[in-house]
């Protein structure tokens, strides 16, 4: 299976298009992606996907330096929760670290190493999209993510001691020396950023050590294991895309990059189908949204992939022996006194 990325990968994404006068609808529709199901930042979506968007954005845009415009609207939070152990690391060297071992928990395809040599520290950064393609968006955001999470911990006059990249150099400069500085360089043998080997070293000012071990017992909590499950990935695609309208397995075969033959097979051998994925998932979901006075049952409808109540009303009674708002009263009425 090809790697997958967050959502907040493309965090801003719709906001930088619109600035720049091209639709993100349009963009992200060409390459599979749903511009609703961007809005869950803890999604997961297809990195060759996200690596083509960045592509044609950058083409439709005129702006070569797209991604790097995307990167500097990043956020630490956009890291999602490895964000909140990874600040009260008490230095550059251990929250780093702790960033590169757990890649897999939002970016699936970025590859990150650091090396120390002669007093200087280099972060090397690598795509790995299972296919030979363009990615130098992708890189430029990369890059520039990281640069930005050095910042946040060593301060906004930090500077590298140069940004390297093997692509060649865009025509306009500015915004690569505006936010690098002017030792930025083109055609290089690696994609990274060199700075002075003490800056790992930095105290991190942010982390609060009497915090510390309850990050780390939290992130104990949340750790998934590096080799994600087949049905746990298309599970995840299918909440993605119910709300689209357009949940099928070809579409779920397509965001993770694979063919729906290759879905088949790896479900078949986990005992599962498309099909039985998809109605745990709707079920499961149903029961929670159902359960929500608050939601009307035309809006749960369109969340859960239905045409209409209707269709969604002969499925729920077939699922759970009721119609869902006899469903819904009766689980009002079992709750504690004093509850809504």
């Amino acid at each position: 299976m090809k790697p997958l990325v967050r959502n907040a990968a493309l965090n801003s994404y719709v906001e930088l298009s619109q600035s720049l006068g091209i639709d993100p609808q349009v963009l992200m529709k060409s390459v599979g992606l749903d511009p609703v199901g961007l809005t869950v930042q803890d999604r997961w979506i297809s990195g060759v996907a996200a690596a083509q968007l960045l592509e044609l954005s950058a083409a439709a845009s005129h702006r070569e330096d797209f991604g790097l415009l995307l990167a500097e609207r990043r956020r630490f939070a956009n890291l999602g929760p490895i964000s909140l152990v990874i600040r009260e690391e008490p230095d550059v060297r251990s929250a780093l670290g702790l960033l590169m071992r757990h890649d897999y928990m939002y970016n699936e395809m970025l590859r990150g190493r650091v090396s120390e040599a002669n007093g200087l520290a280099t972060l090397k950064v690598g795509l790995e999209l299972g296919e030979a393609m363009e990615a130098r968006q992708a890189k430029e955001l990369a890059v520039g993510a990281f640069h930005g999470i050095l910042r946040t911990f060593l301060g906004a006059r930090w500077q590298p001691v140069s940004v390297c990249f093997t692509h060649s150099a865009p025509k306009d400069l500015s915004t690569y020396r505006r936010i690098f500085g002017r030792m930025v360089g083109f055609d290089r043998e690696f994609t990274g950023i060199v700075f002075c080997a003490s800056d790992l070293d930095t105290p991190n000012a942010m982390s609060d050590p009497l915090l510390r071990n309850y990050a780390q017992q939290y992130f104990e909590s949340i750790a998934v294991s590096r080799d994600t499950t087949v049905p746990d990935r298309v599970r995840e695609m299918i909440e993605v895309l119910l709300p689209s309208g357009r949940c099928s397995i070809e579409q779920v075969a397509s965001s993770l990059g694979v063919d729906r033959r290759t879905v088949h097979r790896h479900l078949a051998g986990s005992g599962e189908t498309f099909s039985s994925l998809l109605n745990a998932t709707r079920t499961e979901l149903a029961e929670q949204l159902v359960a929500n006075p608050r939601r009307s049952l035309t809006e749960i409808s369109g969340l859960l992939g239905f045409s209409g109540p209707s269709g969604f009303s002969r499925w729920f009674r077939e699922q759970f022996g009721s119609s869902p708002r006899q469903w819904r009263i009766g689980r009002v009425g079992q709750q504690p006194s004093g509850e809504e």
